[in-house]
C-alpha cells in the first residue's frame, strides 16, 4: 500500500520493486532497482526517507523517520524484522536480521552490523567496521571476503526482485 500524507507523496523508481503487503507512506523516495519486501513499513510522516539504489529493505523491517531525515545509501541490504530509526546508512551495508538502528545513529561505508545488535542512539559506526552486540560495538575491520559478501547480497537481491518483478508478485 502506497499512500501520500498531506503533501508528502513516496517517489518510488519504476525499475523498484514494491510487495503489495508493504506500507510506504509520506515523504519517501525509493532508488532505482531497489526492493521492498512483504510486511515492511517505510513511513516518513515527520521528516523524509531516502533510501539509494539497489537497496533491499527485508521483510517485516520498520523504517521510520521520527526525528531526522533517514537517508540509506547504494546497495544497502537491511535484514528481515529490523527496525530503522537512525540518520544514516552509508553505501555498501550489510544490517543483520532483527537488529536495531535508533536515534541520530550512522553507519559508515562497507560496515556489517551483526543480527540482532542494538546500535544505540547517536553512535557513529565508522567505515569498514564490524559492530555487533546489545549495545552494539565496534569489533574489527572489516576483511575482504566480508565486503565481497555485502556486495553479493545486494546483487542476489536485486536479481530476485527483478523476478518477483516480472512475474508480477
Amino acid at each position: 500500500m502506497i499512500r501520500k500524507l498531506g503533501k508528502k507523496r513516496p517517489k518510488i523508481a519504476s525499475s523498484a520493486f514494491v510487495s503489495e503487503s508493504a506500507y510506504i507512506v509520506g515523504g519517501v523516495e525509493i532508488g532505482e532497482n531497489s526492493s521492498i519486501w512483504p510486511g515492511a513499513v517505510l513511513r516518513a510522516d515527520r521528516f523524509r526517507i531516502k533510501i539509494g539504489r539497489n537497496c533491499s529493505i527485508q521483510d517485516n523491517c520498520v523504517v521510520h523517520a521520527g526525528l531526522s531525515d533517514l537517508i540509506i545509501g547504494n546497495n544497502v541490504t537491511i535484514g528481515h524484522g529490523s527496525v530503522i530509526h537512525c540518520a544514516k546508512i552509508g553505501d555498501n551495508v550489510l544490517v543483520g536480521m532483527h537488529t536495531a538502528l535508533m536515534n541520530f545513529s550512522e553507519i559508515g561505508d562497507f560496515s556489517i552490523i551483526g543480527t540482532h545488535s542494538m546500535v544505540i542512539d547517536n553512535f557513529k559506526v565508522p567505515a569498514r567496521s564490524l559492530a555487533i552486540g546489545v549495545p552494539a560495538t565496534i569489533k574489527r575491520r572489516l576483511k575482504s571476503k566480508e565486503i565481497n559478501r555485502i556486495i553479493s547480497a545486494s546483487e542476489t537481491y536485486m536479481e530476485l526482485s527483478r523476478e518477483f518483478k516480472r512475474q508480477g508478485l
